[in-house]
């Protein structure tokens, strides 16, 4: 039988225990931390910062979350703008409708003798009752109510006879940027004569927008042309009704 000596490193190490391992390890070099070594770690502390604030800055300019809200904000006041000019036109338009109805319903009423002046007939009407008429016609859209038919600011009419159709005036006189309304009338002729049939309506334009394109009188009493003229006509030779 062979008996092996103890000499071998391992095993004299394997004997001496862990402890005289971790002695006979070389010791790491513990140095204290000088100025550069704190400079560097500054340095790398402000490249990591501005490096994480440019890549969040950078998924923010990328990120499209509320897009959709943020652009419509930008847009909403002159879409709606836009909108109300729209709407303000459109009723206009309607308003000038109603008044042209009302100007050919009642004109085609003196035409015809259900509408006359001073002829000592059941028909017969005077400004104020003609006036009333008319209101009754356009109240659906346009304001007229009692004071407006015996202190007209708004609405204006002008019913007169003429000698020939060439007599009739084809133009608006104002004055100081309001309705020349000196030479309006209610005479209307019997029958067989030549008649004008003229209604004014002052159209308040509510959009600021709009107004200063479509607005083209001051109402009597202002300053501002802040109103839209509605005018309607109609010229015609009354039957000869008995």
């Amino acid at each position: 039988m062979i008996a092996f000596p103890m000499t071998s490193p391992y095993l004299q190490n394997r004997a001496s225990g862990p402890s005289e391992v971790l002695e006979s390890a070389p010791h790491a070099s513990r140095g204290s931390c000088g100025p550069q070594t704190r400079l560097a770690e500054r340095k790398t502390r402000s490249r990591f910062s501005w490096n994480y604030l440019s890549r969040r800055l950078r998924l923010f300019r990328r990120s499209r979350d509320g897009a959709a809200a943020i652009e419509f904000a930008i847009l909403a006041i002159p879409y709606l703008m836009i909108v109300f000019a729209i709407l303000e036109t459109f009723v206009a338009f309607i308003a000038e409708q109603v008044v042209y109805a009302a100007v050919d319903k009642l004109g085609r009423e003196i035409r015809t003798g259900n509408i006359t002046y001073n002829l000592s007939r059941s028909t017969d009407q005077t400004a104020a009752g003609f006036r009333q008429l008319v209101c009754d016609e356009i109240s659906i859209l346009l304001s007229c109510n009692a004071t407006e038919v015996s202190t007209p600011t708004r609405l204006w009419i002008d019913v007169r006879s003429f000698s020939a159709f060439s007599a009739i005036p084809t133009t608006i006189s104002t004055s100081s940027g309001s309705l020349d309304t000196s030479s309006f009338a209610f005479t209307p002729g019997g029958a067989s004569t030549i008649n004008m049939v003229r209604f004014y309506y002052y159209w308040p334009v509510t959009v600021d927008l709009v107004r200063p394109y479509i607005s083209n009188i001051k109402l009597p009493g202002t300053t501002t042309t802040s109103d839209y003229l509605i005018i309607a006509t109609t010229a015609f030779q009354n039957e000869d009704y008995p």
